[in-house]
């Protein structure tokens, strides 16, 4: 009867340590009722493994902590899966956009850190990208921005998964060193 302990099989917040949480945003939130105002939070979180798997959640409760492990738990159900070229950035430019949300994602170089504002950092970050920079476009609330970024990182796709689906080779989809002219052959003057 060991699943008694997991509460039926479901796992403990410290069987997943491969997994980070960030806290992006926090609202306090206030219902008048006959006696006064009853106070509630809501909380916005992303998780992720900083391997390639990023996902959002957002939880209300009576208390902060109760509001936070809410959406700690939506995010880790709705976590997608995102190609990293070198482990460290995007393959290809992307846009994304959720409502009036809009947001643009762009490949960078070694070195160039994460270049981007306050909740899409925070998806970034737990995506494990070293080097992005993204720019916000239209509105600031968080929940559409994490939304939009999440667009955009679905319609992200690597080589191979396009090579798969065009039933080609890696090779010629990213094109051979020798469809270009050779270099290093003597220039005739």
């Amino acid at each position: 009867m060991a699943r008694d302990n997991n509460r039926g099989g479901r796992r403990d917040r410290d069987e997943n340590p491969e997994f980070a949480d960030r806290l992006v945003a926090i609202n306090r939130v206030s219902k008048t009722v006959k006696g006064g105002k009853r106070f509630g939070f809501a909380a916005l979180v992303v998780v992720g493994d900083q391997k390639g798997r990023v996902g959002f959640g957002k939880g209300k409760a009576k208390e902060v902590p109760e509001a936070i492990r809410k959406a700690t738990e939506q995010a880790k159900r709705q976590l997608i899966r995102v190609p990293l070229r070198e482990g460290r950035t995007l393959h290809h430019d992307i846009n994304g956009r959720h409502g009036a949300g809009k947001v643009v994602m762009r490949t960078a170089p070694e070195g160039t850190g994460i270049i981007a504002g306050g909740p899409m950092r925070a998806v970034f970050e737990m995506l494990g990208i070293k080097d992005v920079v993204a720019k916000s476009l239209g509105s600031q609330n968080p929940y559409n921005m994490i939304r939009a970024t999440m667009d955009g990182l679905k319609k992200e796709s690597s080589p191979r998964n396009v090579a798969q689906r065009r039933g080609k080779k890696v090779a010629d989809i990213l094109g051979k060193p020798a469809d270009k002219p050779a270099a290093d052959a003597p220039a005739e003057a």
